[in-house]
């Protein structure tokens, strides 16, 4: 989804208290409440310079666990401080202390401390003090006699609260991510010192969490009461039908989706598909806030021409929360291609592609994976790059809605992703490796995280694709004119597999390996006489870091043109010259991951990756390679 709003970030954060002043001596220790807040010390600390002196001494002073501190600063923010600037909420430092229209905790803790709310922007010390103060008097809230847990397991209810999540849910979700950490430990250098985070064995006490205070404000339209196809999400679907559905008779021209009952069946006005099989997920981003995508698609149907008549089925904000904007056996119209809206399920994340890495975050991929192993398991299907795609890798339909949208963009990391929908039990495909078949696998996603537990902008993951054996070759023809970093003309995705001729170093000295694959090149986008986005298969070299590549599965084939043509490549499976958007030479070969028949006949198709997108070629030109 590609529609700009002002940026209005609703976001988790913490429950912000009445603050108490609290007179001390040096020598003395006095403490006060204040509406179930403590306070430790008015006397404005001195920070210490050491890191781990930092974890150590906020302890002393709050309370708090060591380990707990350090697992919040790693999530939030790898024990970075991000030389203070905010994350997009307008949170500061590796405990992510916000100030903002939803919170200010930044202030609350700066007060806590006796100090200015600046020294937390910029120093890591004074921002692990300012968080510790802030779990110190949530626990003190959530505590019936006014006393701080006893273990490490019971601070998990003062954990979730922490995160003054939208949802009791999610709030839970950001718990269990900090306490993953917990168990899983952790080995990060700052600088000239190391901090280490044991793995702990530890079972959180979940029950603590039970009167946790989450955000009750819904976006308009949205109602918590349990009436959506995946458990927890909350209630945006599109009601009524004479408004919205496209498939009532007297529904206006503006309207969103088309009723069905898929994967039995798809209703188009007065077409019936049988059956009508969900074979896709498909990942966007929502080039706006949560509020301005809700606005999108809840915009009625009443003539009104600014309704753009889109929708989808669910939409995962940045703090995990997920709404359900359409029934999945509904037709949501969300991926520029009707064939795929038939036959997928969309997600939105709010987020922008271009900006990525300041967007998409750790509860962001952990709410979607776990939205997503639930429809892989439910519409039984496999977990790769073939089955959960990105919109960016959807085709144009035809030549003349060429090209498709680009979202979720070069900042989503789909390994990490996969691997998150993998740990919620669902196996990745087995099969064998083909030979001179590689699947891409960047390094960005081996540390994925930075401050407040988002992206970097290093996180970039396309490959992209040169003229020659040797990057000093120039980019294959662009598209556009070289400037959007979106732009997905001449380069390649994370987990896309292909085949390739040959491989060399790179001679100009860069450490890559390049591989000459077959590519679907935009070649003539920029001819004076005749420009046409019509792509033409070409032998071309992508540039693969090391480290980057492994052996990859699928079907290999080689394609064969029919009457003397070409290899037509097509936007959908469906028989048609409309839907040519490509052509291949004779011998050209792709990697097929899956075959399907076409609606409504007999017709067997084979999905091929034809550059950074999908294409689909039919049986009657393809021969498979063994």
């Amino acid at each position: 989804m590609h529609t700009q709003h002002i940026i209005r970030r609703i976001h988790r954060k913490r429950v912000v208290f009445n603050a108490l002043f609290v007179l001390g001596i040096l020598s003395a220790l006095i403490v006060g409440y204040v509406a179930s807040r403590a306070q430790v010390s008015a006397v404005a600390p001195t920070f210490p310079t050491s890191i781990n002196q930092a974890f150590n001494e906020a302890n002393q002073r709050f309370g708090v666990p060591v380990v707990l501190l350090k697992a919040i600063c790693y999530k939030e923010g790898r024990i970075s401080q991000n030389a203070g600037v905010p994350s997009v909420d307008n949170g500061f430092g590796c405990m992510g202390l916000v100030k903002n229209s939803h919170a200010d905790v930044l202030d609350s803790a700066a007060q806590d401390l006796g100090v200015n709310a600046n020294q937390l922007k910029q120093s890591l010390s004074a921002n692990i003090f300012g968080g510790a103060a802030i779990l110190r008097a949530n626990a003190l809230q959530l505590s019936s006699n006014q006393t701080l847990p006893t273990n490490l397991a019971d601070w998990y209810g003062t954990v979730a609260q922490y995160s003054q999540m939208t949802l009791h849910s999610t709030a839970l979700l950001y718990a269990n991510e900090v306490y993953a950490i917990l168990k899983q430990g952790f080995s990060v250098q700052v600088g000239t010192e190391t901090v280490v985070l044991a793995p702990q064995s530890i079972t959180p006490n979940t029950t603590t969490a039970a009167h946790i205070h989450t955000a009750s404000t819904l976006p308009g339209g949205c109602v918590n009461d349990g009436k959506t196809d995946y458990p927890g999400a909350i209630d945006c679907i599109l009601s009524p039908p004479a408004i919205f559905d496209c498939n009532v008779p007297t529904s206006p021209n503006d309207c969103n989706y088309s009723s069905s009952d898929r994967p039995a069946s798809c209703t188009i006005q007065t077409t019936v598909i049988q059956p009508c099989k969900i074979d896709q997920v498909v990942i966007h981003d929502t080039e706006g806030s949560l509020t301005s995508a809700l606005d999108t698609f809840q915009c009625p149907g009443t003539g009104n021409t600014q309704c753009p008549q889109a929708s989808v089925q669910y939409i995962i904000d940045t703090d995990g929360t997920v709404y359900q904007v359409l029934h999945e056996k509904d037709i949501a119209y969300h991926a520029g291609n009707f064939w795929y809206n038939e036959h997928s399920i969309g997600i939105e994340h709010v987020g922008f592609d271009a900006t990525g890495f300041q967007w998409y975050n750790s509860s962001q991929y952990q709410a979607s994976a776990k939205l997503t192993s639930y429809l892989l398991k439910k519409y039984h299907l496999p977990l790769d790059r073939a089955h959960v795609v990105a919109h960016g890798t959807v085709p144009a339909p035809f030549l003349a809605a060429t090209p498709n949208h680009v979202d979720p963009g070069p900042y989503w990391l789909w390994d990490y992703y996969l691997e998150l929908i993998h740990r919620q039990g669902v196996p990745f495909p087995a099969g064998g490796l083909k030979n001179q078949v590689i699947t891409l696998h960047p390094n960005t996603d081996k540390r994925p995280f930075g401050r407040n537990g988002t992206e970097t902008p290093a996180n970039f993951n396309f490959f992209y694709l040169y003229n020659g054996p040797s990057t000093a070759s120039g980019l294959i023809p662009q598209e556009g004119d070289g400037t959007d970093i979106t732009d997905e003309t001449n380069n390649v995705e994370p987990g896309m597999s292909y085949y390739y001729l040959a491989k060399v170093k790179d001679p100009a000295g860069t450490g890559d390996t390049m591989y000459e694959i077959w590519y679907g090149e935009e070649d003539h986008a920029h001819d004076p006489t005749n420009p046409t986005l019509f792509a033409n298969a070409q032998l071309a070299w992508l540039a693969v870091p090391p480290g980057a590549a492994t052996e990859g599965q699928g079907t290999l084939v080689k394609l064969t043109g029919t009457n003397e043509n070409l290899p037509q490549i097509s936007g959908r499976p469906t028989t048609g010259s409309l839907y040519y958007i490509g052509d291949a030479p004779d011998g050209a070969v792709f990697v097929s991951a899956y075959t399907l028949i076409e609606d409504g006949t007999t017709n067997l198709w084979y999905e091929v990756n034809y550059n950074h997108r999908q294409a689909w070629v039919p049986a009657s030109e393809v021969t498979v390679v063994h």
